[in-house]
């Protein structure tokens, strides 16, 4: 038997640090490479849904002199969440997962993020917010990922100026605001998420995405279903670091503008602005309602089509 160990990116406050991943029976989804062209691209994408996690299987972290072991759940998913207040800097951390299967051992590196000192935290949602991916038609979705590798996926035109400009807002040279990437697709497409963000110079992001999936049939829904994981994950965030405000970026395609209501809702003093890109070609009757709302909760909000306007917003309210 193969064994592989995929490891995600963590973080850590001043009490708790948080590190996660999954365990394999053989080759990882990021092992099929995300480059290929023509049919070996639509099987490379459709091994990275076919995969093998092992379940109930010991993991050891390490992470400067501490040492704390746990097992993968049914799907192969680990989570270490474990008090920690030793003094650390600020910045992205090396730290090490290893398990071992019989005589099969495996070790690998992963890093984690403690912030720099700020007042803004970014949270942005993936597919058709920065990822042109056509989520409203499922067949076209599924056509582009299949034929599609990552030198043609497109990113929105003026996206990564803007999220540069929300890294750098109010920062020192050399320090930045943090980024998170909360999205419906699946773990199984972590490596093109983080290969499709360094390649467009987006800012580097922890990212949190949806259970994994391991079959052909799970493909043919991918990033469908329901939407509360995502709401789940980001009250996670702006709990873990509440001294900060809030910028949450989405779009019109599915249910981000109700979940973003929901967040402001729970933090009100917490969320900074809300951006949605429009993805039709008339604005939403029921987003604009929703947003108008969130403008009644002193939360500032801007429904685009062109980042732009996004820009223009942003500038206009002094966070970038």
């Amino acid at each position: 038997m193969k064994l592989d160990l995929k490891l995600y990116r963590g973080y850590v406050n001043d009490q708790e640090l948080i590190v996660f991943g999954h365990v394999f029976k053989s080759w990882a989804p990021d092992k099929y490479e995300v480059d290929r062209r023509g049919y070996r691209h639509a099987k490379s994408v459709i091994k990275m849904f076919t995969i093998s996690p092992i379940q109930n299987i010991e993991v050891t972290l390490n992470f400067k002199d501490l040492e704390v072991t746990t097992k993968t759940l049914d799907d192969g998913y680990f989570r270490f969440a474990i008090p920690f207040n030793q003094y650390l800097d600020s910045g992205w951390h090396s730290y090490t997962v290893s398990c071992k299967v019989g005589d099969i051992g495996i070790i690998e590196q992963g890093e984690l993020l403690k912030p720099f000192k700020s007042k803004l935290g970014i949270i942005s949602d993936i597919d058709d917010t920065f990822l042109m991916s056509h989520t409203n038609n499922l067949f076209k979705k599924l056509y582009v990922i299949l034929t599609k590798n990552i030198n043609n996926r497109t990113v929105f035109d003026d996206v990564v100026p803007h999220y540069q400009a929300l890294s750098k807002a109010g920062r020192e040279e050399g320090t930045f605001n943090s980024f998170f990437y909360v999205s419906s697709s699946e773990w199984n497409l972590y490596e093109f998420i983080l290969q499709f963000a360094r390649m467009h110079r987006l800012p580097k992001a922890i990212i949190k995405l949806k259970d994994i999936k391991t079959g052909i049939g799970d493909f043919l829904f991918t990033g469908r279903g329901g939407h509360d994981h995502k709401y789940h994950k980001i009250k996670d965030i702006v709990s873990f670091y509440p001294q900060l405000e809030y910028v949450l970026l989405g779009d019109d395609s599915q249910q981000d503008p109700f979940l973003y209501e929901r967040i402001c809702k729970m933090f009100p003093e917490n969320i900074k602005a809300v951006y949605i890109r429009q993805t039709a070609k008339r604005q939403k009757e029921k987003v604009k309602a929703t947003l108008a709302n969130m403008e009644d909760l002193k939360v500032a909000t801007c429904y685009f089509k062109d980042s732009t306007k996004a820009i223009g917003h942003s500038r206009k309210i002094g966070i970038v």
